[in-house]
């Protein structure tokens, strides 16, 4: 990695890059926008058979779309088999450090559950560590941090991020959590790095006295981070308010500030939002930093809630209240009537949060007129309150009846959670 480059960004992202208004980030995106556009068309075999006069009229991407076609998009020659090859021998050795034609491989399981395939260069990976760094270091300290990095797979991208004033050591999730805690133990970090369902485990090591870290930073990847859980983890590890990295194989896209704030990197990718209802919306992404493998029009499957909160940080990137979950994961049923209806996840997670003393759950749709819960607490009283809720709910909207089950919560630590889940 190109260690003068990641300084660069490091100091670009940190200080340098600022916008007063809306209209100078727009500005500023507009002239990214065209001069990655120009190079992907030039370098891109896919991209060079596509007419691209109109932003606008360059077609949608996904992650269907984007596998179907990796040859033809990835402008550095890299062949989807071999890739795959390597991805998934890194996986099951463990061993992340390989590179193919000097480009990093990285295999994405993705809270989709489809798996993807990402490759990054070496610059590529240097502007993503500089820029990361920048957004996630805390205000009052910037050196020797000791940061723990909780994952299911390593990577050169994450690997990148070690540096002689920043001690980044990896956790592997697939071994042993109680092997992993000792390590914690005697490693003590500053940052800590895992996604929510790692850390309701070290979470409750701490509770039990067995785990004992004063991290200065908590923050939350890879899976959605729900507000009880957060507000459980702010409390167990005295933190003012739990971090989120937005991340994933499409691109670093957004960041807690130090206000708390939850902002979209708007210095990095353009952002088009396809609203769902008034405030919900599906982030399409054009990522205009990375080249190896163009994000053009990338169209998500998450939905983000708008908000229209000023951060007293003074950023002019946009401000977004939570991610909700996937479309995919968005229940359907049936109205009384007869009428196909949807109801977002965050209806469906209150009618289980909203009874006291269920720390862990997980809502499965199995069919219209069948879900599954999932909790660590299976108790007459408590699926009777449960049941209660989701009637309510249920009438709220006048679906026909729907039988609600129960089982008992385990946890997959190596299959990213997700609360609320359809599966049809």
């Amino acid at each position: 990695m190109n260690k003068w480059l990641a300084v660069k960004n490091f100091v670009k992202f940190r200080w340098l890059l600022k916008f007063k208004d809306r209209q100078q980030l727009e500005r500023y995106q507009q002239k990214k926008l065209a001069r990655h556009l120009k190079f992907i068309q030039t370098h891109s075999p896919y991209f060079r058979e596509m007419n691209m006069d109109s932003f606008e009229a360059i077609p949608y991407m996904n992650k269907q779309i984007m596998m179907d076609n990796f040859n033809q998009l990835n402008t550095v020659g890299i062949d989807k088999e071999q890739a795959l090859e390597l991805a998934i021998h890194s996986e099951k050795t463990r061993e992340f450090q390989e590179k193919l034609q000097g480009i990093s491989v990285g295999l994405s399981s993705g809270t989709s559950g489809h798996r993807g395939l990402f490759i990054v260069s070496d610059d590529e990976i240097a502007t993503w560590v500089g820029g990361i760094m920048a957004k996630l270091l805390p205000s009052r300290r910037l050196l020797n941090h000791k940061v723990a990095f909780f994952l299911r797979a390593d990577n050169n991208l994450y690997e990148g991020a070690k540096s002689r004033v920043l001690d980044f050591k990896y956790f592997d999730i697939s071994k042993s959590m109680e092997e992993q805690v000792e390590i914690l133990q005697q490693f003590q970090p500053t940052i800590l790095i895992a996604p929510p369902s790692v850390l309701m485990i070290l979470a409750k090591f701490v509770e039990d006295n067995k785990l004992s870290i004063q991290p200065i930073k908590v923050i939350s990847v890879a899976e959605v981070l729900t507000q009880e859980d957060s507000e459980y983890f702010r409390r167990i590890f005295k933190q003012p308010f739990i971090h989120q990295v937005y991340q994933c194989t499409e691109g670093f896209l957004g960041y807690t500030c130090e206000c708390g704030s939850f902002h979209l990197n708007e210095d990095i990718a353009y952002i088009e939002k396809e609203y769902v209802d008034e405030r919900r919306f599906i982030p399409i992404i054009t990522d205009f930093v990375r080249s190896s493998q163009p994000i053009v029009r990338y169209r998500l499957n998450d939905i983000l809630v708008e908000s229209d909160k000023k951060c007293p940080c003074g950023s002019a990137l946009m401000v977004i209240e939570k991610i909700e979950g996937r479309m995919d994961d968005v229940f359907l049923f049936n109205t009384r009537e007869g009428k196909e209806i949807s109801v977002f996840p965050d209806y469906i997670s209150r009618c289980v949060i909203y009874v006291p003393d269920i720390k862990e759950y997980r809502v499965y749709q199995k069919s219209k007129t069948e879900i599954i819960v999932y909790i660590d607490c299976v108790t007459e009283q408590v699926q009777m309150q449960i049941r209660k809720e989701f009637e309510t709910l249920f009438d709220k909207f006048n679906i026909e009846e729907v039988n609600v089950v129960f089982d008992t919560y385990t946890t997959n630590l190596l299959r990213k959670m997700k609360r609320v889940e359809r599966g049809f």
